[in-house]
């Protein structure tokens, strides 16, 4: 019977850090980061072409 009791007050110990963890990380806006690096990959396309590339492009006589 002792171990019942031990076993909820531990999974209640893990439910309330999980809130509280939860909580701090939507306080700090943590959640937006993940949205901000699956969009950094796309920063580059606007980057102006390399010298090397410019010259692969232009067509030769």
């Amino acid at each position: 019977m002792n171990v019942i009791v031990l076993q909820v007050f531990v999974s209640l110990m893990l439910v309330v850090g999980s809130v509280l963890l939860y909580a701090f990380s939507v306080r700090h806006r943590d959640y937006e980061h993940s949205d901000r690096l699956a969009l950094f990959p796309l920063e580059d396309d606007t980057a102006r072409p390399s010298r090397a590339e410019s010259s692969d492009s232009t067509p030769q006589q």
